[in-house]
């Protein structure tokens, strides 16, 4: 089976080779923020909401039948919608396995550890904490 986390992360980096600086970047970031489908109200709790991130987070989880999973997730925030964006790109409608078998190589190919403030690179780092979680509890009832 090919990996398509490692797949995904490729096309990401070299989407973002076409901006030239930083600037361009971010507002890449949040035009893809804007572009995050609806949450529903409903998810919108302390019970959904991720812990670590200094806007407000919530994320939700699914397991598919065909036992990928799949994310859905929104924020306050434009750049951390951006974000979230990314990740879920990057991460939802893929199997548990390849989620976990891959290393974030993305977050050091976009340079973002050095692009981000520090609480948004918290947040960045406990939003992908939730789903490697979210994959791990998926993997372990495989």
């Amino acid at each position: 089976m090919s990996n398509d986390v490692a797949a995904a992360q490729q096309a990401l980096v070299e989407e973002f080779a076409f901006f030239d600086d930083w600037m361009d970047r971010y507002q890449y970031l949040i035009d893809l923020g804007r572009r995050l489908p609806e949450f529903p109200e409903a998810f919108r709790n302390d019970e959904h909401r991720i812990k670590g991130c200094q806007s407000q987070v919530w994320f939700v989880a699914e397991r598919r039948d065909d036992g990928r999973l799949s994310f859905r997730a929104v924020s306050d925030a434009a750049i951390v919608s951006g974000l979230i964006a990314v990740l879920l790109r990057i991460y939802s409608d893929k199997h548990p396995a390849d989620i976990l078998a891959t290393p974030p190589e993305f977050i050091e190919a976009l340079g973002l550890e050095t692009h981000l403030s520090p609480t948004r690179s918290t947040g960045l780092h406990s939003m992908l904490e939730a789903i490697r979680r979210h994959a791990a509890d998926a993997a372990g009832m495989e």
